[in-house]
């Protein structure tokens, strides 16, 4: 690297610094404009778009209604976080970090922010994906709480700087490679002995993890599957391939999707049927 950057005695915010969020990146939180978010008849309202992030709470709805969790019926409202639809004041109301998916709880009045907040209250609200027994319920949280800390790391961190920053650097490349090849390695360790990531039992922590790191050894993140070499994490292939069978995580995949086949996109989800007749190929067809 020829070009050092000297910092100066105190950071300043002068000028967006490029990339693909530069637009929508601010050193202060809070609104931005007045707006009121909809709200549907359901008793769970999701406000989210379908990133890892949002699509760990679909999959967990889906799963619950799988199930026959009734009281698990939810309103989907796409936000749209490129045009800073987080910012305005009814979503900062939910979630004061501005940050998707924010889930309100119409019937207990409970807001919800932090995905691995919302898997858990869901978890507890139904009894469902959050074994009972205590060392598989420890080994479900130690897992859940691996991926909260790990994905940064790969979304932030190397996503940022190999697909999203405006010109590409060796140092931070390699520097979150590196990391996001040991994270692969830890969980493809651990998958060699188990089938889920608490051992023999779906949770939580496979619902959140599964959008992460399963769509990287699957080729799907940053278009960067033969530089980071991810086929030779084969018990997380095995696994990723499981989990992608079950019909709740595949329609949980097409909420507040607003890109690949239009197929495949459900901008918002308020009834079951809307999987069969409120698909963008549907609407624009």
């Amino acid at each position: 690297m020829t070009n050092e950057y000297v910092p100066p005695k105190v950071w300043k915010w002068e000028q967006p610094s490029g990339g693909t969020f530069a637009s929508i990146n601010r050193p202060v939180s809070g609104p931005t404009h007045d707006k009121d978010l909809p709200t549907g008849e359901h008793p769970l309202q999701l406000y989210s778009l379908a990133t890892p992030n949002g699509q760990k709470v679909t999959i967990m709805l889906e799963e619950l209604l799988a199930l026959g969790h009734s009281g698990a019926e939810y309103d989907a409202w796409l936000i749209n976080i490129g045009e800073g639809d987080q910012f305005s004041s009814g979503f900062v109301d939910v979630n004061p970090n501005s940050k998707i998916p924010a889930l309100f709880d119409t019937k207990s009045l409970t807001r919800l922010f932090e995905s691995g907040s919302i898997l858990f209250y869901l978890a507890e609200k139904f009894g469902a994906f959050l074994p009972a027994d205590p060392e598989k319920r420890s080994e479900t949280m130690n897992w859940l709480f691996w991926l909260q800390g790990s994905a940064p790391y790969l979304g932030g961190g190397f996503g940022h700087f190999y697909a999203y920053a405006p010109f590409k650097q060796e140092y931070p490349i390699d520097r979150f490679s590196m990391e996001v090849k040991r994270q692969l390695h830890v969980l493809d360790e651990h998958l060699a002995d188990n089938e889920y990531l608490a051992g023999d039992t779906y949770t939580i922590a496979d619902m959140a993890t599964f959008p992460w790191y399963g769509r990287m050894v699957a080729g799907e993140a940053y278009d960067a599957g033969e530089f980071l070499s991810v086929h030779e994490y084969e018990n997380v292939i095995r696994w990723q391939k499981q989990i992608a069978k079950r019909p709740a995580v595949q329609r949980g995949l097409m909420v507040n999707r607003t890109s690949g086949p239009l197929e495949g996109q459900l901008h918002e989800r308020h009834n079951a049927s809307d999987f069969d007749t409120m698909t963008q190929d549907k609407l624009q067809g």
